[in-house]
């Protein structure tokens, strides 16, 4: 696994507002430099646009589905006896016959974990999933997942920032005790961190979120201004400084998305950005508490 992979959740999904020529041209595009660059490790849902990321991801990886870590998520609305056949409907739409990481989205409002997680193992076992993982899970919800699985539980995907660090707190170390792999979605805060949106917020839903409001950009103001002054002693970006921050912990890797290939590139680049301890210290320093 890369230390930095694609997030795909824009992939087919209209809320992000990037137009059919995306889905249709660039997101593909955007996997193949992702893959020349390096990045291996390709991350969707059956969620992200109603399947059409993984079909997208499909059409992207046909022909070099060996350079891929390729990883999918079940959502979990439906019955447990339903994650085989979920599973290998997400196989049939990204086009392969074996995916890398099969994740359990978010915990069940409904089914405890001792009836979905069998079900994972015996994917497993059948040859259809190498690795399962876990999404949106706190620490101990992660391990009552390996038990009821009766395996360990690779992963867990939870959103991971600059901006949002409460994993720190608990998830990061278990990880790092059991050789396990933090996969930090929204890496980058949604773009917040990039410093693009400190005078007015983006025009898509993202607008709504509390981050992006006017009291949430003046809260990070501090830390986008520090984050700025290490990209210019780097000759970086603040984006990739907010990345370097978090793959520099043992057991995380980031999964950021990019709308163009000039982002993948800066993404990618950003898995060689080495940051001094006395920079890493004054960005926890300047960041929200670990809550």
């Amino acid at each position: 696994m890369s230390v930095i992979g694609l997030g795909t959740w824009q992939f087919g999904s209209m809320e992000w507002g990037y137009g059919k020529s995306y889905a249709d041209e660039a997101a593909v595009e955007i996997v193949h430099k992702a893959l020349e660059l390096g990045v291996n490790v390709i991350d969707t849902a059956e969620i992200y646009g109603q399947g059409r990321s993984e079909k997208i991801v499909g059409r992207a990886i046909k022909g070099v589905r060996d350079k891929v870590f390729l990883a999918t998520k079940l959502f979990p609305i439906g019955l447990p006896v339903q994650v085989g056949a979920r599973a290998r409907a997400s196989a049939r739409r990204l086009g392969v016959d074996h995916i890398d990481l099969y994740q359990l989205h978010w915990p069940s409002p409904v089914f405890p974990l001792r009836f979905t997680m069998p079900r994972f193992k015996k994917l497993v076992d059948e040859g259809l999933v190498g690795h399962i993982g876990v999404s949106n899970f706190v620490a101990r919800q992660w391990v009552d997942a390996e038990r009821a699985a009766g395996m360990p539980v690779l992963s867990n995907q939870v959103q991971f920032s600059l901006a949002h660090r409460s994993p720190d707190r608990e998830i990061v170390p278990y990880a790092q005790r059991h050789d396990r792999v933090v996969i930090a979605y929204s890496p980058i805060a949604q773009g917040l961190l990039s410093g693009r949106y400190q005078e007015a917020p983006p025009s898509n839903f993202r607008r709504m979120r509390s981050d992006f409001r006017p009291g949430g950009r003046a809260r990070v103001s501090p830390l986008i201004m520090a984050l700025k002054q290490i990209a210019t002693r780097h000759s970086a970006t603040p984006a990739q400084v907010a990345l370097a921050w978090l793959i520099n912990k043992p057991n995380v890797i980031a999964i950021p998305g990019a709308s163009n290939l000039k982002q993948v590139e800066d993404n990618a680049a950003a898995g060689d950005l080495v940051l001094e301890a006395g920079e890493a210290a004054r960005l926890d320093s300047l960041a929200p508490a670990r809550t």
